[in-house]
């Protein structure tokens, strides 16, 4: 418990420093984050499960907001390609340039080397940007959605990317994910008899985890990206907009760990 309670105080004091600062608590807690992997002061291992299901929780929430016509749009998919392809070619030239002029660290690399690393680079933080754009009141605003469906696009390039690397395809399992669609019918008749209490926020929590992140994992599919994936197909739902406004408080408290876990050790 003693190292619950440094973890706590820490925590707050980066994060009400950085408030009466005027900065966003982020930084804070990214502060936070260096001070507690100091030598001296033991790690707490819960850290990583609440940093999982912070990502989880953010990415379903996404989900129960997300409306897919707006991943379409012109500005998103030319958004998306220009990111990628300036974020790419730049990496991908300045490494080479340091590569050239002889960095130890890059020696030897050749250019699908610089260039993977230059996709890699080319990824934005969905937490960063979401809690950034929440705490300016702007994820509703035409800048806040087209940046919302930007990076939708890129963890779907992602998923994508992964999969293909990892040299294991996905279980034959993963055919089946498309039974999800008859089963939400079911599912959402269940939601339309939870009220409005504490059971609804079980209810989230229990599909943002069983079957978006468990069943997605199970076939060898990123669990995230699943839990956003059972967001997109609970959206319609009259509940969407108060079930996203109730986990909110719990995603911000678990997303503080998605910014201490974040540090190396």
């Amino acid at each position: 418990m003693e190292t619950v309670a440094i973890y706590l105080v820490v925590v707050f004091a980066c994060g009400f420093v950085a408030r009466l600062m005027g900065l966003p608590t982020l930084i804070g807690y990214l502060a936070s984050g260096f001070i507690l992997h100091a030598p001296g002061i033991d790690d707490l291992p819960v850290v990583d499960t609440l940093a999982d299901l912070g990502v989880t929780i953010l990415l379903f929430t996404i989900g129960l907001k997300l409306d897919l016509r707006m991943l379409f749009r012109r500005e998103v998919l030319v958004t998306t390609a220009a990111n990628l392809l300036a974020l790419v070619g730049l990496t991908f030239g300045f490494l080479g340039l340091l590569a050239t002029v002889g960095v130890r660290l890059l020696a030897g690399a050749d250019w699908q080397l610089l260039a993977l690393l230059g996709f890699a680079l080319s990824f934005s933080s969905t937490v960063f940007v979401v809690q950034v754009l929440e705490d300016r009141s702007d994820s509703h605003a035409l800048y806040g959605r087209v940046a919302i469906g930007v990076l939708v696009l890129q963890d779907v390039l992602a998923v994508a990317f992964l999969t293909a690397v990892k040299g294991t395809p996905p279980s034959p399992w993963a055919l089946a994910l498309p039974l999800l669609l008859p089963a939400v019918w079911l599912i959402r008749r269940l939601w339309n008899r939870l009220g409005h209490g504490e059971l609804q926020t079980l209810f989230g929590i229990m599909m943002a985890l069983v079957p978006g992140y468990w069943l997605f994992e199970a076939v060898g599919i990123k669990g995230d990206f699943g839990a956003m994936v059972v967001g997109v197909l609970l959206a319609s739902h009259p509940r969407a907009a108060e079930l996203s406004r109730t986990l909110f408080g719990l995603r911000e408290l678990l997303l503080v760990g998605v910014l201490l876990a974040s540090h190396p050790r």
